[in-house]
């Protein structure tokens, strides 16, 4: 079968196009790598450089092969510039989701995999959340994540488009076959922080707030690891095939970690000092956010295997290490305990 993964050079999507070629598929990037890198990209798989809003070429590429699905990985996605800039976040992800989704029905695709974000839920009423709680976006990234679903419903009952709309929680970590390299642009997220500060590319990481009900006085958030998100939509594109009707799951590993949690092991793996100074609370953050992912165990039969804390903070410090090995020369630089990654030698 035929696989089109939209942004599948990206950090998620790369994950996503690597477990779709290890299941026997095939498949087809498509990419404007404004984000995604080359480096991503696999020789198993074919790549079309292109863009979402160019809608000739992005029609061209759906008539290119009898595609079966499309994976949908291409949109912006930092909460805090959405609200920031909205403008770019309606045109990227709710205009570009139109422009495949008129591209799909014109080209006869039937069946789309969407990421989606535990965004659109909001502020946590209960948890585990899962999917039958309140969904009330704090913020505009997931406001058009909520939109987006709402459209997909709209082309699944007009134009019979199924769809599997995955609403993951905080992806993290690498591939744990050490296959993929490229790291994260400009991340926003806690981890790929934390790792940037253990190799002295930041000076200090902050804490927002270390007076939450929780035990330690961090917030608390559910990391699932890119491989498991990958498999994820494996399931639901198998899901989609065999059932024919559309879902909405969520996708975590039904743990939660702690700020200081995540930096404590990460401290302890890498062996560096990781210096992180507390600063106050930022709006529209959850004291604890947990995902239910029952829904996923039961209609998909998956679970996740690889989103422990020593999986995640391992996978990304081994491709920190790989990186900053390449682009330092040995000969110049050397590793030190509890000091930046690497420090130049003394002359």
């Amino acid at each position: 079968m035929n696989i089109l993964i939209i942004g599948g050079a990206g950090y998620i999507g790369s994950h996503v196009t690597r477990e779709f070629l290890d299941q026997g598929y095939k498949c087809t990037v498509y990419d404007n790598l404004s984000s995604g890198l080359r480096e991503n990209l696999f020789e198993d798989s074919d790549f079309i450089h292109g863009d979402i809003h160019d809608f000739n070429t992005l029609l061209n590429a759906m008539k290119s092969l009898s595609f079966d699905a499309v994976v949908h990985l291409a949109a912006s996605k930092a909460a805090g510039e959405s609200m920031l800039n909205p403008e770019k976040y309606a045109h990227n992800n709710i205009t570009g989701t139109i422009n495949i989704l008129n591209a799909a029905s014109t080209a006869g695709i039937k069946n789309i995999i969407f990421s989606s974000s535990a965004a659109v839920y909001g502020e946590p009423k209960y948890l585990p959340v899962d999917e039958k709680h309140p969904t009330v976006p704090e913020n505009f990234y997931g406001f058009t994540k909520l939109e987006i679903e709402r459209i997909l419903d709209w082309y699944d009952k007009l134009k019979n488009i199924r769809f599997a709309s995955l609403r993951y929680f905080n992806a993290a970590g690498y591939d744990v076959k050490e296959r993929l390299k490229g790291l994260e642009q400009n991340p926003a997220n806690l981890i790929p922080i934390i790792m940037e500060t253990a190799c002295g590319i930041r000076k200090e990481m902050q804490i927002f707030g270390n007076d939450y009900d929780t035990p330690d006085g961090t917030c608390i958030r559910d990391y699932i690891h890119v491989n498991d998100l990958a498999s994820g939509h494996v399931t639901a594109f198998n899901y989609l095939i065999k059932n024919n009707k559309s879902i909405t799951v969520n996708l975590g590993s039904e743990q939660g970690y702690s700020v200081t949690e995540m930096i404590e092991t990460s401290r302890r793996i890498t062996n560096q000092k990781i210096p992180a100074k507390i600063t106050e609370r930022r709006d529209g953050d959850p004291a604890k956010l947990t995902a239910s992912c029952a829904l996923a165990h039961e209609l998909l039969g998956w679970k996740a295997q690889f989103s422990d804390i020593e999986t995640l903070v391992k996978t990304n410090w081994n491709v920190y290490i790989s990186i900053w090995k390449k682009m330092f020369p040995v000969d110049d630089f050397e590793m030190t305990e509890n000091k930046p990654l690497f420090t130049r030698k003394e002359k």
